[in-house]
């Protein structure tokens, strides 16, 4: 226990206030999310039908490419050994089902886990609401690029489907996050110390 203490007693101030804060935002969300957000899905059914409608926009805008339609439906998925109801965004092209897009692929704990970052970092209000909007609008057009991205190739290019959902896109995906908080974390001066981060 001494040891702990004295290893946790040289982390320096601002990265231990930094630790504090994360954590209790963590938490906070989890509990807000547990048990205001869960059971209703308001906010993942916003964001899924969001990410489907929007996805099927930029494919059908790009040139010879058409037909495709994003419908809200209840689909019936093995969870934990039983089947059970999930909401979800359909993707159709010409009428046959292409992709389900699920509440776990819209977006929502990658914002969240970028709006925590910012919050908890040590800056000026109006710098960090800045951050805040620009960084979700950017994540948010990731994110349909990449469900834009994965219905191509499940279209178009299936064998490369499952490398890309699994790799390739995430990589891409949590990139742009980090970039955005390096970015972000650039012209923060520690408190304690006359450094300036980047």
């Amino acid at each position: 226990m001494k040891k702990i203490r004295l290893l946790f007693n040289n982390i320096p101030l601002p990265i231990r206030l930094f630790l504090g804060k994360a954590f209790l935002f963590f938490v906070i969300w989890k509990l807000i999310y547990s048990f205001f957000l869960f059971d209703s899905q308001v906010v993942d059914n916003f964001l899924t039908t969001h990410v489907g409608e929007a996805s099927v926009k930029v494919l059908n805008s790009l040139g010879s490419m058409s037909g495709f339609t994003a419908i809200n439906e209840i689909v019936q998925e093995p969870h934990y050994g039983e089947f059970q109801a999930f909401n979800m965004s359909v993707i159709y092209h010409n009428g046959e089902r292409i992709l389900n897009i699920a509440n776990a692929c819209n977006g929502l704990e990658l914002l969240v886990l970028y709006v925590g970052f910012i919050v908890c970092m040590p800056s000026s209000f109006k710098r960090k609401l800045l951050y805040i909007v620009i960084g979700v609008v950017l994540l948010d057009v990731v994110n349909i690029l990449r469900c834009v991205g994965l219905i191509y190739l499940r279209e178009y290019f299936h064998a490369y489907f499952d490398f890309a959902h699994h790799y390739v896109f995430k990589i891409i995906v949590y990139s742009s996050t980090f970039i955005l908080w390096v970015i972000f974390s650039r012209k923060i001066q520690l408190k304690n110390e006359s450094i300036q981060v980047g």
